[in-house]
C-alpha cells in the first residue's frame, strides 16, 4: 500500500507525463498572445509577413484570427473591400464577417486622419476596440495588421501607438533592407519605448535588390536597439500556403511565441 508521500510522487509523475505528451503546437497554443504587426513605414510588407505568420500558425494547429482595424484605398468590386483583408482572411482560413475583420474602410489612399479631413469620415476607435474584443473571444490568438507606420495618425492626438496600447498587446516591427532603414527602424523602436509598448522583435523583409546585407543589418539593429531580430524573410512570387509555410518555417524561429 502506498503511503502519502508515494501517492504524491505518483500524481506528480502522472502530471509530468501528460505534459510530455503535449504536441509542440499544443504547447505553443498554451502560451499564445495576440500580436500587433506594425512597420517602419508603409509598403514594408506588413501584409506579407502577417499572412505568412497566419499560415504558419494555422499549420501548427493554432486557431489564429486576423484583423486590420483600419484599411484604405480603392475598394474591390467583389469580396472584401480591402485586398489586404482578403489576403489575411485567406491565409488564416477564417470566415469571420468583414465588420469584425475590418471595422473601417476609407475610400482614399491615406491615413485615417487624412480621411477625416478630406472625406469627413471620422475614425471610430471605440468601434475598433469593441470588434477587437469580440474577435479575441472567437480565436486562440489574433494577428492585427496596422496601417502605415507606428506613428500613422488616426485622430489628431491618437496614433497607431495609442491603438496598440489600448489593445494591450505586444507588437512585431516589420522593416526592410533598403538604405535608410536603420534610421526608420530606430525611430520606430524609440516610439515603442516612449509609449511603453512591449516589442517581440523585428522581422526583416528582404525584398530590396540594392539594400543592406541581412547579416550586417541584423547585427546593427540588435546593437542599436534593445530588440532581437526574429528572422529575415526573402521575396517570393508564390503566395500559396505551402510556399509561405516553407519560407516562414525556414527563416523564422517560432520560439519567440513562447516568451
Amino acid at each position: 500500500m502506498l503511503n502519502v508521500n508515494n501517492s504524491n510522487i505518483c500524481r506528480k509523475l502522472s502530471y509530468c507525463l501528460r505534459l510530455i505528451q503535449l504536441s509542440i503546437s499544443d504547447y505553443v497554443e498554451l502560451l499564445l498572445k495576440s500580436l500587433f504587426i506594425t512597420g517602419t513605414d508603409t509598403d514594408v510588407g506588413k501584409t506579407y509577413v502577417t499572412a505568412g505568420l497566419a499560415v504558419s500558425l494555422r499549420k501548427m494547429n493554432v486557431d489564429v484570427g486576423i484583423m486590420k482595424p483600419f484599411a484604405a484605398g480603392t475598394a474591390q468590386k467583389t469580396g472584401f473591400k480591402s485586398e489586404d483583408v482578403e489576403i489575411l482572411a485567406r491565409a488564416a482560413h477564417v470566415n469571420d464577417p468583414e465588420m469584425l475583420l475590418n471595422p473601417q474602410f476609407f475610400p482614399i489612399a491615406a491615413s485615417p486622419y487624412t480621411a477625416l479631413k478630406n472625406l469627413k469620415i471620422k475614425p471610430n476607435v471605440k468601434l475598433v476596440l469593441n470588434r477587437f474584443k469580440k474577435l479575441s473571444k472567437l480565436h486562440s490568438m489574433l494577428l492585427i495588421e496596422g496601417m502605415g507606420g507606428i506613428m500613422t495618425p488616426i485622430l489628431k492626438n491618437y496614433f497607431v501607438t495609442d491603438l496598440i496600447k489600448d489593445m494591450k498587446i505586444e507588437t512585431i516591427i516589420v522593416t526592410r533592407t533598403k538604405v535608410g532603414t536603420v534610421n526608420h527602424t530606430i525611430m520606430t523602436c524609440k516610439m515603442c519605448e516612449k509609449y511603453k509598448i512591449p516589442v517581440k522583435g523585428i522581422i526583416i523583409n528582404n525584398f530590396d535588390a540594392d539594400g543592406y546585407r541581412v547579416k550586417e543589418l541584423k547585427r546593427d539593429l540588435e546593437d542599436l536597439t534593445t530588440f532581437p531580430v526574429l528572422g529575415s524573410i526573402p521575396f517570393i512570387d508564390d503566395m500559396s500556403d505551402a510556399s509561405l509555410y516553407r519560407v516562414f518555417k525556414k527563416n523564422l524561429d517560432f520560439k519567440f511565441l513562447q516568451s
